[in-house]
């Protein structure tokens, strides 16, 4: 069951990466992340787990 503590709007989600929520539209469109969208409103949801995954990745270049 999914929690949806485990996920983050784009603002938090660009807050917490460090970058601008077009930044995150533009990977979003490259495939670089995968990005549900909340059944009510329709906001893009972007799970934590695979926002630190991409932290690490780019830590590591």
């Amino acid at each position: 069951m999914k929690k949806i503590n485990e996920y983050m709007n784009i603002k938090e989600a660009a807050q917490f990466v460090g970058v601008t929520g077009n930044t995150l539209r533009n990977w979003e469109r490259e495939k670089k992340l995968t990005v549900l969208r909340h059944p009510f409103n329709k906001y893009r949801l972007y799970k934590k787990e695979e926002l630190e995954q991409l932290l690490v990745s780019i830590e590591q270049r």
